[in-house]
């Protein structure tokens, strides 16, 4: 058996390596009880030669004093650790992920990492489950949609809401939906389905992590030309975190305060014309209930100038709601 294991003994080595850091360094000695302990012989100048061998190879392998023995640690790897926990913070916010999902990918995020840096990633980790979805199938769901994506087909899915029970119902009694992918994009945390609808011909979306049993058909996908003639991110920016309405061209008349504000939303292309303190942003958006709850969440710092039909919806909100509070 030990022969057989011989054979692996540098892999071995390099797993061993990708734990370490300059303050978790490893002896020969110490890889040389670690090799042992997994049945395979190692010797000091063997070990040596595959450590050569690994730094040849590309691992940056820098060593350091160890009493009076010299330790060796990987000095750089593919991710930084201000870089893992990045992703691991955008992991954890990301709603579109079970909790199951995302402690399994967590886990494979501190995995790339050193022993001692994982520690300290996992230490790091507020874990909360409050807004995650429910739906194990996102995964399955994201991985059918690139398929068909690929294979230039449609798919059709059931699509499901909450009752007031918390209860998932699907849509239309059930019936399905058919539509032709063209693109997966993440907005607001989570992750939206951006496809053509050939019976109301034009581009719609939806939430992955609500949709269910994806089925990849044989028909070709419909509406090319109106998907190629969208810009994604302008798309992203216009409809309020997904929700659709009817477009229309707003005048916004604007506090200087939120000039970051109107940027960040709409992007650096924004069209704004100052007016002493106060400026006028020229926006398409999709004008729904919620981009109305977006500008009344300012506090009066952003004002809709035009098109009247837009300031009425919006009166007519505020009265809603005021009347609803009365109630």
């Amino acid at each position: 058996m030990k022969r057989e294991n011989q054979k692996c003994k540098i892999l071995v080595i390099r797993d061993l390596l990708l734990e370490t850091d300059e303050q978790h360094p490893l002896t020969v000695a110490d890889l040389i009880a670690a090799l042992n302990g997994r049945g395979i012989d190692a010797e000091r100048k063997s070990v040596a030669d595959d450590i050569a061998a690994l730094t040849d190879y590309g691992m940056d392998i820098e060593s350091v004093a160890v009493g009076k023995r010299k330790g060796y640690y990987l000095a750089s790897r593919t991710f930084e650790p201000a870089e893992l926990k990045m992703l691991v913070d955008s992991v954890q916010a990301a709603k579109f992920l079970s909790p199951k999902k995302t402690r399994a990918l967590i886990k494979k995020l501190a995995a790339l990492s050193s022993r001692g840096e994982a520690a300290l990633l996992k230490r790091q980790l507020y874990l909360s489950d409050r807004g995650k979805t429910d739906n194990e199938s996102v995964f399955y769901n994201i991985d059918a949609v690139h398929t068909a994506i690929g294979e230039n087909r449609e798919i059709s899915f059931v699509y499901w809401q909450y009752d007031l029970r918390k209860k998932r119902v699907p849509r239309r009694n059930g019936a399905r939906y058919c539509v032709s992918p063209f693109a997966l994009v993440w907005d607001d945390e989570f992750y939206y389905l951006i496809a053509y609808d050939a019976e109301d011909a034009r581009i719609k979306h939806y939430r992955v992590d609500k949709m269910n049993r994806i089925t990849i058909l044989d028909s070709e996908r419909k509406g090319r030309d109106a998907f190629a003639a969208i810009d994604m991110g302008e798309y992203t920016s216009r409809n309020f975190s997904m929700f659709a309405g009817e477009e229309a061209d707003v005048v916004l008349d604007c506090d200087e305060s939120v000039i970051g504000v109107i940027v960040d939303r709409f992007g650096s292309g924004v069209s704004v014309h100052p007016e002493g303190n106060r400026f006028r942003a020229y926006v398409r958006v999709a004008v729904s209930e919620q981009f109305f709850g977006w500008v009344a969440a300012l506090g009066g710092a952003v004002r809709i100038v035009s098109p009247q039909p837009v300031r009425d919806r919006f009166e007519a909100l505020l009265d809603r709601v005021r009347s609803a509070q009365n109630g």
